[in-house]
């Protein structure tokens, strides 16, 4: 006979055949959705249900191998169901996003570009004390290494009562203590690799200079393995010291410079005039000009490819009154960067090499990211718990180094010369602060391993540009912007 639903076939056994099962009362019908057990209440759900295989739980339940059977089956079923379902939530709230790349090519705003002379100038007012020091540094090469400078520095090697007072943190040899046997076979057996890096005598002493704090109380040896690191690095420290002693008066005079830098410049084949640039002074890389910035009246436009219709400079290099040692190359230094974003000339800068003459084209490229629950961006910048001390729009560059120069001044009182200097601050000196090199050198290992918090608290921006050069290459100018849409895992380009 045919089976209704709720209804099971008996299954075929030599046993006795089962009890009929009681009929229910009057009471019980009205109250169906009451029932004696769980048991019952499983049976008529499964009975009910449209959950496919449950029913087979009831009607197997004489043969207990079918009944682990479809039992066992029936919860793999679920566990894949639930499974699914986590996969789709958890697909859906991590919030994907596309990438669409869009090129084009249009008439676009001609970027900002900024050359320094890659070499930091001798200023008058500080003159006499940066002699001074190339007097120290030139003996104290003597005495380390019998190494002669007279021909680099212009002046011959003297005894130390002939200098003046002795300058703090004087540059020192310190022994290394003798490794381990195992460790010293191991350094011989390396011993053949040549490294690029000129070393002083490796096996045995390191150069350096003490730091110490306010009271003396805890002192450090800033040491290099290199011994051309490490006055590299003690001439670059006592320089900071005296540049902060320079009026910011005397930096505008570089102004005056600019016909000995540059001699021929060219937009267009339209000759640059003294409205189409600005100066500014970095401690290591001199005097610096950006053209086409953002005090331009009128910025410049590009719409054609090809060396005439951009850019076109001649430059003088010169080491005339220049320091060596804090640049070892010649020529000048290049970054090319958006009209309202700071000249950052260590992180995005290039060098030209002098005698030469040398093509970069550039591409300019737009990121769009998502903010929100896609992801971790700002719009300009103002929930981020950092102060911009650049007069410009939020970078996330822009971000850590005020990040680092607000540390600067909270710890250590004063502030680093190669950032802004925010109010009521003054740069470091240590005529005046003494111990800030100690804290100074303490303060840069915390940033690098971000215990500081800058990289942390300093988030993207959600709108980005930025402009690729490539130099010594031909590309026809264009643009590349990158956006992000929500819900979408597939990526297009066209």
């Amino acid at each position: 006979p045919r089976l209704m639903k709720g209804e099971c076939r008996e299954e075929e056994g030599l046993g006795p055949k089962p009890a009929a099962p009681q009929q229910p009362t009057e009471e019980e019908e009205a109250l169906i959705e009451f029932h004696r057990s769980y048991r019952d209440l499983f049976q008529f759900f499964c009975n009910n249900t449209t959950i496919h295989g449950a029913i087979r739980l009831v009607c197997s339940k004489h043969n207990r191998m079918k009944t682990a059977f479809w039992a066992v089956l029936w919860l793999c079923a679920f566990i894949m169901m639930y499974w699914q379902f986590g996969q789709l939530f958890g697909e859906y709230f991590s919030y994907p996003v596309s990438l669409n790349i869009n090129l084009n090519s249009d008439k676009l705003v001609f970027p900002a570009v900024t050359i320094c002379t890659l070499n930091p100038y001798r200023y008058t007012q500080v003159k006499e004390e940066l002699e001074e020091l190339d007097r120290i540094t030139e003996q104290t090469l003597y005495d380390l290494y019998k190494y002669n400078s007279s021909n680099t520095l212009g002046a011959h090697p003297r005894g130390r009562r002939d200098l003046r007072e002795p300058w703090p943190h004087p540059l020192q040899r310190l022994r290394v203590p003798a490794p381990p046997s195992g460790a010293r076979r191991a350094r011989s057996a390396a011993s053949s690799v040549q490294d690029n890096n000129p070393q002083v005598n490796r096996k045995d002493w390191k150069i350096g200079f003490q730091l110490c704090n306010q009271n003396k109380s805890d002192c450090f040896y800033q040491t290099y393995s290199s011994g051309v690191d490490a006055v590299r690095e003690w001439y670059r420290f006592h320089y900071i010291n005296i540049l902060s002693r320079l009026p910011d008066t005397s930096l505008s005079s570089g102004e005056d410079m600019l016909d000995n830098f540059i001699f021929a410049c060219r937009f267009n084949q339209a000759s640059c005039n003294q409205a189409n640039y600005s100066h500014f002074h970095h401690p290591m890389y001199g005097n610096c000009y950006t053209f086409n910035g953002k005090n331009n009246s009128n910025l410049w436009m590009s719409s054609m490819p090809g060396i005439k219709n951009g850019l076109s400079l001649t430059l003088r290099t010169e080491q005339n009154d220049f320091i060596p040692l804090l640049s070892t190359v010649t020529g000048a230094r290049v970054m090319v960067h958006g009209q309202d974003e700071p000249a950052f000339m260590d992180d995005g800068g290039f060098n030209l090499r002098p005698g030469m003459e040398t093509s970069i084209s550039m591409r300019k490229e737009a990121l769009d990211r998502l903010g929100g629950n896609y992801g971790d961006c700002t719009k300009n910048g103002s929930e981020v718990p950092v102060e911009n001390l650049y007069r410009s729009k939020y970078t996330q560059q822009v971000c850590i180094r005020s990040c680092f120069q607000e540390n600067m001044i909270k710890q250590c009182g004063c502030a680093y010369i190669f950032y802004p200097l925010p109010k009521n601050a003054e740069f470091c000196d240590y005529r005046k602060h003494n111990s800030w090199g100690y804290c100074y050198y303490k303060l840069q290992d915390a940033f690098s391993s971000d215990h500081l918090g800058c990289f942390t608290k300093c988030r993207k921006p959600c709108r980005t540009g930025s402009s690729r050069c490539y130099p010594d290459r031909t590309i026809t100018p264009s643009t590349t912007k990158e956006t992000e849409s929500p819900n979408s895992t597939s990526s297009s380009r066209s």
